[in-house]
């Protein structure tokens, strides 16, 4: 089914036609439309105009009120304080615009295939480390971000730049030689929990060798060499490291209710191969040049402490590559192979300068241009209750996995507490969406530039802006829906609204446009508001207009439950996006 076109642009276009008509003289002109809370809407792009033809704005704005053509859209224009239009909709026109909604599966959004493809960089966890706290962010904004493009029409390709390549590797597969049976499992079977157990074991028992043991230290250095050179013995103990570390990935991402594909995974190693080319390439070209046996590329704009400008470093003077000559083969890569016309960074604020000086390089390198742009969706750091970086009471960087356990069963003793025909099992699986939805919900609701405090008490309450608030208000429409019996929605537009119902249909109604925003902006926490915005005009319809009363005439029982239902419908598909589930019954 086409699109549905919204009121707002509706409304948007009857002023615009009737700017044109009363003044001819004044050329295409916006009128500015926003919400208000003393009409439907509020124009207010008269006072701009009328500073422009120095005229009244008033008598303008009176002018372009009689040019307004009689219609079934618009009920109501006043002309307000300086040449402000108040805009009030029919009734009929927030009915008919809903029920074309509710005939879409898609709920009337456009969706408008886009000839550029979106690479998506997001959730880049090491191998052979433990996932943290820190990891939580880029995976889950960076998944909402895919779903919420694709939603739109973009082509995607997920990218998980892993990191599998670097010096420890030479400590890590030196100690599994001379200690080869430390990565054997018991069972064939191995659980994400057994495979990070045992690395985390071998990490800490080489490391301990590593800076003890001189020998060691020398042998786990020429073990580097070796797995540059690409020695098969070594590269095979490596693929280990890497094969067990996604068995421990995907444990986690799957309790995080997000799904890895393999093919999505292209680490640091995947681009060896292109290092000396990138390198070749910007020396040839004069992008980056040689300073004290170095590769770099200089900024003007970018200096350190003692005023000396601040290279990139592509190569470094003993003939090894820092993450500048991965980043920016990976670009390379994607732009010459994948046909990327956007390349979207989900990565923490505190490397902003770092991409900053890649993007510049590659710009230079003519791998950027007009035709082809990257961006950093930058994210803040995750706090704990006392603002300070989230920590254990050791001081510790917190583990993901504890952290997901932790909400889970907070969540799940809400979902007991408020459970009244649910079984154990139904209990736990409520409990895990609903905590694991809590935990997404924080994050994505809160600008993704801006720090946050981590606070379960507060993620998993029934009030305020929580995930909760949001699935509880979904599962109650599905228990009104549920009671109704032979009742059904249905869209009566002759009916008159009363005010709750006219608020809930008018913020239906800005779905797709609120979807558009958050796609062109990358900007998730905007779709978090408006859900959160939407279940609570719906809990005030729900307070002020009974929905199942015997006395209510059975066309008002089909109009309040087709509202129920269309606001249902936008909660499932905006949660959803946001990679949160709708849970039926809580």
């Amino acid at each position: 089914m086409a699109s549905v076109t919204s009121l707002a642009s509706t409304v948007d276009q009857r002023i615009a036609d009737a700017l044109s008509a009363a003044l001819p003289e004044a050329g295409p002109a916006s009128p500015l439309l926003r919400r208000s809370d003393r009409a439907d809407f509020q124009a207010n792009g008269l006072l701009a105009l009328a500073k422009q033809l120095k005229g009244n704005p008033r008598e303008l704005a009176t002018r372009v009120v009689a040019s307004l053509p009689a219609d079934d859209v618009i009920k109501d224009v006043e002309v307000s304080g300086p040449g402000f239009l108040n805009i009030t909709i029919t009734d009929r026109a927030i009915i008919e615009t809903l029920a074309a909604r509710a005939s879409d599966a898609r709920l009337g959004v456009p969706y408008e295939p886009d000839p550029g493809t979106t690479v998506v960089d997001y959730a880049q966890p090491n191998v052979a480390k433990e996932m943290h706290v820190g990891h939580l962010r880029s995976a889950v904004i960076g998944a909402a971000m895919v779903e919420i493009l694709e939603f739109t029409g973009e082509k995607v390709i997920r990218r998980h730049h892993i990191g599998d390549w670097g010096t420890q590797f030479g400590m890590l597969i030196q100690y599994l030689i001379e200690h080869p049976h430390e990565l054997d499992h018991k069972d064939a079977a191995t659980s994400g929990e057994e495979a990070i157990s045992s690395l985390n074991r071998l990490y800490k028992a080489s490391r301990t060798l590593f800076d003890s043991d001189a020998e060691f230290k020398a042998r786990a250095r020429d073990r580097v060499v070796h797995l540059q050179a690409g020695d098969k013995e070594t590269l095979a103990l490596w693929q280990r490291f890497v094969d067990e570390s996604k068995i421990y990935f995907y444990s986690v991402f799957n309790q995080l209710d997000m799904e890895i594909r393999d093919p999505d995974i292209v680490g640091e190693s995947g681009y060896n191969d292109m290092l000396e080319e990138t390198c070749r390439i910007l020396e040839d070209s004069g992008v980056a040049v040689r300073s004290e046996g170095a590769l770099c590329v200089f900024f003007d704009d970018v200096k350190g402490p003692d005023g000396n400008k601040v290279p990139l470093i592509v190569k470094k003077s003993n003939g090894g590559y820092g993450y500048a000559a991965t980043d920016l083969s990976a670009i390379r890569d994607r732009v010459r192979n994948l046909s990327a016309t956007t390349l979207l960074y989900v990565v923490d604020a505190r490397q902003s300068l770092h991409f900053k000086m890649v993007f510049e390089t590659a710009r230079r390198a003519g791998w950027l241009n007009e035709e082809v742009h990257a961006v950093q969706l930058a994210f803040g750091t995750v706090l704990g209750k006392d603002g300070k970086p989230f920590k254990t009471r050791e001081g510790e960087t917190v583990r993901l996995v504890d952290l997901l356990d932790e909400a889970v069963e907070r969540a799940t003793a809400v979902v007991r507490e408020k459970a009244k025909d649910l079984s154990e099992d139904e209990i736990a699986e409520r409990g895990k969406q609903v905590g694991i939805g809590a935990v997404k919900y924080a994050d994505l609701s809160t600008s993704a530039a801006r720090d946050y405090k981590f606070d379960l008490d507060q993620m998993v309450s029934l009030h305020g802006d929580t995930s909760v608030y949001i699935q509880y208000a979904y599962a109650r429409i599905q228990s009104i829906l549920r009671k109704a019996g032979d009742a059904k929605p249905a869209a009566h537009p002759e009916l008159r609204l009363a005010p709750a119902e006219r608020a809930l249909g008018l913020h239906v109604d800005q779905f797709g446009e609120v979807l558009a925003e958050v796609a062109s902006g990358y900007e998730p926490h905007k779709l978090a508001a408006y859900l959160y915005q939407l279940a609570s005009h719906f809990t005030t319809f729900y307070d002020q207009c009974h929905v199942l009363s015997d006395e209510n005439p059975a066309e008002l029982v089909e109009n309040r439950l087709f509202l129920c239902d269309i606001t249902a419908r936008t909660l499932h598909q905006g949660l959803a996006l946001l990679g949160i589930r709708s849970p039926e019954r809580l």
